[in-house]
């Protein structure tokens, strides 16, 4: 709106899901938005997981570099959550990235796939600069080794 004030119509703003850390999302979630700029609104509005049937690769890829959790349910599933979301104040869905599962305060309960390497990232805060400096010691050997012939 002109001045500043947060739509009341758009849906995030309505006070049931005030706080929500978990976005329901639709199929290709993402799509068109291959900068950073997206994902990293979402982070600052609080979100750390994304639960849609499908993301754009740019998107998907972009969400994890920035911490959050891109879940890939089947299109029925995320209905199920969307529903539930939509119709219930109150309702608490949960992202275990550990277990790789999702699950709501109804007894839903759902496995997803995730690439290991982004999972271990996102679980222990990791990015790109932290995984690289873990081999510290192996690079500054290959660099030592590598000048020391000059």
């Amino acid at each position: 709106l002109e001045d500043g004030v947060p739509n009341p119509e758009f849906i995030l703003n309505e006070a049931r899901y005030q706080g929500a850390s978990i976005l329901i999302a639709g199929r290709n979630f993402g799509s068109g938005s291959s900068r950073e700029h997206a994902p990293w609104a979402l982070n600052e509005m609080g979100f750390r997981a994304i639960i849609a049937p499908s993301f754009a690769d740019i998107f998907r890829n972009n969400c994890m570099q920035n911490g959050m959790a891109p879940v890939v349910l089947t299109q029925s599933e995320v209905d199920y959550i969307m529903g539930n979301a939509l119709k219930r104040t109150g309702y608490k869905v949960t992202v275990d990235l550990q277990t790789q599962t999702v699950s709501d305060d109804l007894g839903f309960n759902a496995s997803f796939e995730f690439d290991a390497f982004r999972r271990n990232s996102l679980l222990n805060g990791l990015d790109d600069i932290d995984v690289t400096l873990q081999f510290d010691d192996a690079i500054a050997d290959f660099e030592t080794a590598r000048t020391a012939r000059w």
